[in-house]
């Protein structure tokens, strides 16, 4: 099961403590305290990684620690630093205080880093308090416990293009055919549960990464269906492609699942739909597309340059399609938060 939401306790990693030591060595039988000092213990560090696209990771992590620091040692010997520890999340990740759902940081962009809690300063030996008029001291300090932060990770994945449309429409379908990742396709709804993430590589080695979005249904807002799991994923696409079962295969009328899906988009986030999009007519090749094609195009209260008649499962107009999409990745981006 794909995983976008998680709760985390982290924990810096406690401070090593102080020691109280002897210098013991022939010929100075005074030798006066010897105690080092603990090592700082490990930070943790969330970083956004472009080679992951979900939160899998941390399925069974409800509690993360970082490595603690080492004890101080005798002859004033410092105590090991513990290791920082580094979170890989997907890029698109937003990090939330838990208690107050504050936005801490939005991964944005590959290789972004965050340290989030701190490791504690390791305890002091008894060499630290030596002092003139105290030169044998026989204390020293423990070390500090690490910064303790209670955290959620909600991703909403970073694509150009994002494929929309309701159950059974097409859309892995349309996937498989333009991109090299292959997704489960078959012939009855919601074959898609999880968010997928797909390229199409071009001539000038430029790259249009697609997410084929879970199917939509009425009161998706409302988290019917697959519902507010998935919606957010489109919030951060370039663009979209209204995929639309012209056939009306499983008796739906097609302008009308195209108005359910601009209806449960405007009641998730109206701001979606100033994204620029086009509208992909799948199934033409079906004897049931001559029903509802001219009605739609009659229905259609936008510019008709942005429809699109495909047969995703025969390969027809899918290039105009790519081309057109990808002009449409290079106009503005915008990021919801």
């Amino acid at each position: 099961m794909f995983k976008d939401h998680v709760k985390l306790k982290l924990s810096g990693g406690k401070g090593g403590n102080g020691i109280v030591a002897w210098l013991r060595v022939k010929y100075l039988p005074k030798g006066g305290p010897a105690g080092g000092n603990g090592g700082r213990g490990g930070s943790i560090i969330i970083t956004a990684d472009p080679s992951i696209n979900s939160l899998d990771s941390f399925r069974n992590r409800a509690q993360i620690d970082a490595p603690k620091g080492q004890a101080g040692g005798g002859n004033n010997r410092q105590g090991k630093k513990g290791k920082d520890l580094i979170l890989k999340v997907p890029c698109g990740t937003l990090l939330l205080d838990a208690h107050t759902q504050t936005l801490i940081h939005d991964f944005k962009e590959p290789g972004e880093r965050l340290k989030i809690c701190s490791g504690g300063k390791g305890g002091l030996g008894n060499t630290f308090f030596k002092t003139a008029t105290c030169q044998a001291p026989s204390k020293c300090t423990l070390g500090r416990e690490g910064e303790m932060r209670d955290v959620e990770l909600k991703l909403k994945l970073i694509a150009d293009i994002g494929l929309v449309g309701v159950p059974n429409a097409g859309k892995s379908t349309l996937l498989n055919q333009i991109a090299p990742i292959r997704v489960k396709t078959a012939a009855y709804p919601f074959t898609t549960l999880d968010p997928q993430i797909s390229y199409i590589d071009f001539d000038d080695f430029s790259r249009l990464y697609i997410a084929d979005i879970p199917g939509i249904i009425t009161d998706a807002h409302a988290d019917r269906g697959l519902g507010l799991s998935f919606l957010r994923h489109i919030e951060r696409c370039s663009a979209l492609i209204f995929v639309i079962d012209i056939a009306g295969v499983d008796g739906q009328n097609p302008f009308q699942d195209f108005l359910t899906l601009r209806r449960e988009i405007q009641r998730y986030m109206p701001l979606i739909l100033e994204k620029p999009f086009v509208v992909a007519l799948n199934k033409v090749d079906h004897e049931g597309a001559k029903k509802h094609l001219e009605p739609f195009k009659k229905e259609y209260p936008f510019d008709p340059s942005t429809l699109f008649e495909i047969s995703a499962l025969e390969k027809k107009g899918l290039g105009l399609l790519i081309e057109r999409v990808r002009n449409l990745r290079n106009k503005k981006i915008f990021f919801p938060k």
